[in-house]
């Protein structure tokens, strides 16, 4: 088995990575790595229905869609993401208990009564600290979890949100569960860099044959490709969600206004304004420029103010 200690903190990087190693190379791998704040969103989720977008966008957390399917996970800087990367027989590729358990070994063997709960849970007392997702491609499996170590527990629950309410979809919903940090559970002093190393050490242990690998030129040359192409796009990220429609009340001291929104590949095709506060021209004028364009904070941000400056902050959050 091959392993990358990857130093890059770019979910975007990451996840190319990831997919390029599943994809361009035939031999096992295990990485580590983590991520600068991110929420990263399973393959068929819709992305706007698991964020709260005013959070994200203040707080410049990057959304990114992942090449597995499941639920969407919180990342920053105190949690640990671990990848293996293998062949197999196809009728055996997808196994969670046998990806999960050298985690669960390590744990316990420093005193974390840690366990797999469910299909892809890792939890602590009933709290729940990993989340993991696989990929099947060809006779290889992409496996990969988080590891909330000393995370922000605060933001985790801020950045996530379920605005499913509004969204009728298809899309695989978020199971919300409670959380924990590992390090809460830790008797002696171990911070992530240590706990990275013992995580590293163990499953050199579990296969004999480690062999580092460093990324080279071509690599990183055929990873930034994947960057441009696919992580870093809005269309990947927030397009790809399954077609939806969106329905959405607000009522303020200035006015109430409902919201109907019908979206393919991430782009308004149907759009119905019922309001007291625009006229009736603002809104018409305001329901043909939604048609044809992204379902988009920003976007639909700069419609409101050429509109109406005035309101337009309270208004876009009926949009999302």
């Amino acid at each position: 088995m091959r392993f990358i200690q990857n130093t890059s903190t770019n979910p975007y990087f990451n996840l190319a990575l990831e997919e390029y190693i599943l994809k361009e190379f035939s031999e096992d791998y295990f990485l580590i790595y983590r991520n600068e704040p991110s929420v990263i969103i399973g393959k068929h989720q819709n992305a706007l229905a698991e964020i709260n977008i005013e959070f994200v966008n203040k707080n410049k957390i990057k959304v990114a869609r992942r090449l597995s399917g499941g639920g969407a996970v919180f990342h920053d800087l105190g949690n640990l993401n671990y990848t293996f990367i293998t062949n197999g027989e196809k009728a055996n590729l997808v196994n969670f208990k046998k990806f999960s358990q050298p985690i669960i070994d390590i744990l316990n063997k420093i005193g974390v009564p840690a366990e797999l709960e469910g299909k892809s849970d890792l939890k602590i007392h009933g709290l729940k600290f990993s989340g993991n997702a696989e990929h099947v491609y060809k006779n290889r499996v992409l496996h990969h979890g988080t590891m909330l170590f000393s995370s922000d527990i605060s933001n985790l629950g801020k950045a996530l949100a379920d605005n499913s309410i509004h969204y009728i979809d298809n899309a695989v919903k978020s199971n919300r569960s409670e959380v924990t940090n590992i390090m809460n559970y830790l008797s002696s002093e171990i911070n992530i860099s240590d706990f990275e190393e013992l995580i590293i050490g163990h499953i050199n242990y579990e296969f004999l044959d480690f062999e580092e690998y460093f990324l080279t030129e071509n690599d990183y040359e055929k990873i930034e490709i994947l960057i441009d192409q696919k992580y870093s796009q809005w269309e990947w990220n927030y397009g790809y969600s399954p077609n939806y429609t969106f329905n959405k009340k607000l009522k303020k001291d200035f006015g109430s206004i409902e919201i109907y929104l019908g979206v393919e590949k991430g782009i308004i095709v149907e759009a119905n304004i019922e309001t007291n506060i625009l006229n009736l021209e603002d809104s018409s004028k305001l329901e043909e420029r939604l048609i044809g364009s992204p379902h988009s904070y920003s976007e639909v941000l700069t419609m409101l103010i050429s509109i109406n400056r005035k309101h337009a902050l309270e208004l876009v959050k009926v949009f999302f």
